[in-house]
């Protein structure tokens, strides 16, 4: 059971499935390590640590310097969605205690979403051209769904691109611009995002 080469099908009885060709295993392998070199390990408690302390431990309270960090982990309040009535101080303290207290939960989530396509991927058995046909149950295809969001935000943040520009313009670039094999990445992980999206909807 295949599917279009860069495009998610639904299975029977639920899930999805695609297949992919020894490159495109290879580039969302290699992105998929990337974004969790970029995300960074997690803060693992000590054995003898109290693991109730370690429940309520509190991440960072300031938001990433990094732009494609602070694109997967953005501020609560503030924003786009702030209005002129908004006192900025208020918004800032209500966003770095907001942090403090979620961040660390998403950086697991994030990670554990991108070590999910890693591991299915370091599952598959390659064919004899070297492509392969992978199938992820309901849960699979969530972590894979947030792990393509992540992989894109980053991109995106690294090419500069916001929500609004159009993607017309991102396919027009000439094939000498540097920024093209990772717009041509970006796109074609759109392309799977939106698919598998399909697939979860009734």
């Amino acid at each position: 059971m295949g599917g279009h080469p860069g495009t998610f099908v639904p299975l029977d009885g639920g899930g999805a499935a695609a297949a992919f060709d020894e490159i495109e295993i290879s580039i969302l392998r290699s992105l998929a390590v990337q974004l969790l070199e970029l995300i960074g390990p997690g803060d693992e408690p000590a054995e003898d640590a109290d693991p109730l302390a370690a429940l309520f431990a509190e991440g960072p309270s300031e938001p990433p310097s990094d732009p494609a960090l602070a694109r997967l982990f953005p501020d609560a309040y503030g924003g786009p969605g702030a209005t002129e009535a908004d006192d900025p101080e208020e918004l800032r303290a209500h966003s770095a205690e907001f942090r403090r207290f979620t961040e660390n939960d998403l950086r697991t989530r994030k990670r554990e979403d991108a070590l999910a396509v890693v591991r299915s991927l370091d599952a598959l058995t390659p064919g004899g051209d070297g492509g392969a046909v992978l199938e992820l149950d309901g849960e699979q295809s969530l972590r894979w769904l947030g792990a393509l969001n992540d992989l894109r935000l980053t991109i995106a943040a690294r090419l500069e691109i916001s929500e609004d520009d159009e993607a017309e313009g991102l396919y027009r670039l000439p094939d000498e611009d540097p920024r093209k094999p990772m717009v041509m990445a970006y796109l074609w992980l759109g392309g799977l995002q939106e698919t598998l999206v399909e697939t979860l909807t009734p």
